[in-house]
């Protein structure tokens, strides 16, 4: 039988348990509102009254990789290290006999004074510990409520995780993507530079920044009226990396390039001076080295002018480098064989009244075609040019690219020229046969005897290989597609023609290399006063080949801008036998099975 007195707790604790349940439920609902039904609005809410939080996560530049995968440019975090000074007055105050809590070498915990803490930090940062010091105690002096000072910027990873180990309440660490180049200088003429603000100043790092530059993300916290972060509200929005740019340069030749190119630029003298090596079947550019260059982690030790790459932004003249394209214009449009041959003065006047001089004086002589190369005469490729209308050897300079873009798309590049044929007067109609009255820059000509070398067909210049997204996806540059200049049976009679003039012309027991055929050509273009005239006694000599002729592999081109100890283009021929010998073995190139069919240079 049920009593009273046992119905009495149960009721209780029916009620109870109903008054719980009530409760709970109200907890719910209400939580539900919050969370759910009016999230948005608390989150505005929050957001207005300081409550919630953005951190910035940057997302980290990308690489620069040569044609092997060797890094040239990467990113690497570098640390402000910033100071509460109040915090380190109220927290470190020798008056009061406190000190700073700090860890010693066997992880005790021990108190120091603020003097010997100060020499702590700058044996870690560098400075003077009484500078530390000074850095709190100024700003104190200036504002007692002072709540943030540099302590030091842009310390290393190591120097950061020495200091954090010292885990002192008043100093806070800010992280700053920076940029590094592993390899100094080794081409810096392209990679150029990233300023301290992170903006891209030159080369690649400014030329491909949409694959490189990176998005930064962020994350979202709510905080609670003490500053502490409320678990469990933080939206993160994650950052995108940067992409993996690949060049086709190949770090180990360019820095022997490099090298190479300045003690021969000190040697003769020169201004500046460069070398570009070209791969004859594909058109990239496997080395491009110049003096003086940039060290990209410390931009600001070079000039300004030395900051870029002049071998991309100067156009001249090339001079007898491009008398191979006039011999190979005669030979499809004039009807001219390696063996035609014309008479040769030092000095000959034209019927039109052009007046064209040889470089030395000389007896008249017969020389064909072939003899015109190998003894670089103007007077006997004038004659051999006149066998072609002009403008049919106006077409014949554009289609070697003479007056075109290099398609290499560098900001800076010059505008070279070439006149319109109702433009040339008569001394421009001979001129352009040997290479003057128009202007080319250093990677066309490569290009040109990348051509003769590749049975006629131009490979479009190249510098990159691909980019790689953060994602994985490979992005190729968008390329020319190869083009026929002239016909293969041309392109080997001027191949062998070239061989001749190494083989029989003036330089041949300078840059003979044991075991191999080489075809080139000697370049000496006057340079221009900004006037309309010429520099004394001044030349941009140039000389360029490429080996071995029976099978060509690459090409070797070597400038140089106003060299004075030796003045003509005989001042490359050092250069270019030490440039060309290391780019074959580098590369492990087979010799020449066979020796140089020598060919008349009489007629």
């Amino acid at each position: 039988m049920t009593t009273r007195a046992t119905r009495s707790p149960r009721r209780r604790t029916v009620v109870a348990l109903g008054v719980v349940l009530v409760v709970l439920v109200a907890f719910v609902i209400r939580l539900v509102d919050i969370q759910i039904v009016n999230a948005s609005q608390h989150m505005t809410d929050a957001r207005d009254k300081g409550m919630e939080t953005t951190s910035k996560l940057a997302g980290t530049r990308g690489d620069i990789v040569d044609a092997n995968g060797t890094p040239l440019a990467s990113s690497i975090l570098l640390y402000d290290a910033q100071l509460d000074p109040m915090l380190a007055v109220e927290g470190i105050d020798e008056r009061d006999d406190n000190g700073a809590v700090v860890k010693d070498e066997n992880g005790d915990v021990v108190k120091i004074t603020w003097a010997e803490l100060a020499v702590r930090i700058a044996d870690v940062t560098g400075q003077d510990a009484e500078d530390v010091q000074s850095i709190v105690d100024d700003a104190i002096a200036a504002d007692p409520h002072d709540r943030f000072e540099y302590l030091d910027r842009y310390i290393s990873t190591s120097e950061f995780r020495a200091l954090a180990d010292l885990e002192l309440p008043f100093l806070t660490f800010r992280s700053n993507p920076s940029r590094t180049y592993p390899n100094g200088a080794v081409a810096g003429n392209l990679l150029g530079f990233v300023g301290s603000d992170g903006e891209p100043l030159e080369g690649f790092e400014e030329m491909q920044n949409s694959c490189l530059s990176a998005t930064d993300g962020s994350i979202r916290y709510q905080r609670g009226a003490d500053g502490v972060t409320i678990p469990g509200t933080a939206v993160e929005e994650p950052a995108v990396n940067g992409g993996t740019l690949q060049l086709t340069i190949d770090s180990d030749l360019q820095w022997y390039m490099q090298q190479l190119i300045a003690e021969e630029t000190d040697r003769y003298k020169a201004d500046w001076g460069g070398i570009i090596v070209m791969e004859t079947a594909t058109g990239k550019i496997r080395a491009m080295a110049e003096t003086p260059t940039v060290d990209p982690n410390d931009p600001g030790a070079s000039e300004p002018d030395d900051r870029g790459s002049r071998l991309l932004r100067f156009s001249y003249e090339p001079g007898s480098t491009f008398k191979p394209v006039t011999a190979a214009t005669a030979i499809e449009q004039g009807g001219a064989t390696p063996e035609t041959s014309v008479t040769v003065p030092d000095r000959m006047v034209f019927k039109n009244g052009a007046v064209i001089n040889d470089s030395e004086d000389h007896v008249t002589e017969n020389l064909t075609l072939t003899g015109g190369l190998v003894e670089s005469s103007n007077v006997a490729m004038s004659q051999f040019g006149a066998m072609v209308d002009a403008q049919t050897r106006y077409d014949y300079l554009q289609k070697f690219g003479v007056g075109q873009a290099s398609r290499l798309n560098w900001t800076g590049e010059p505008t070279t020229t070439l006149h319109p044929v109702d433009q040339w007067d008569n001394q421009t109609f001979y001129t352009t046969t040997f290479g003057q009255a128009f202007t080319v820059t250093a990677v066309q000509v490569a290009n040109v005897y990348q051509t003769f070398a590749n049975k006629g067909v131009r490979m479009p210049a190249s510098l990159v290989e691909s980019c790689t997204l953060a994602d994985g996806t490979v992005i190729e540059p968008d390329l020319a597609e190869p083009e026929r200049v002239i016909e293969e049976k041309t392109a080997e009679e001027v191949s062998l023609m070239l061989e001749n003039v190494f083989a029989q012309g003036t330089m041949a027991d300078d840059i003979a290399i044991d075991g191999y055929r080489m075809a080139g050509k000697t370049g000496t273009a006057q340079v221009s006063d900004g006037e309309g005239g010429y520099k004394p006694n001044l030349y941009f000599t140039s000389l360029v080949g490429y080996a071995p002729a029976d099978d060509p592999q690459y090409v070797v081109l070597t400038v140089f801008d106003e060299p004075k100890k030796q003045r003509m283009s005989s001042a490359n021929r050092s250069v270019f036998k030490k440039a060309m010998t290391q780019v074959l073995t580098h590369y492990r190139v087979m010799p020449s099975g066979s020796e140089t069919p020598l060919l008349p240079v009489n007629g």
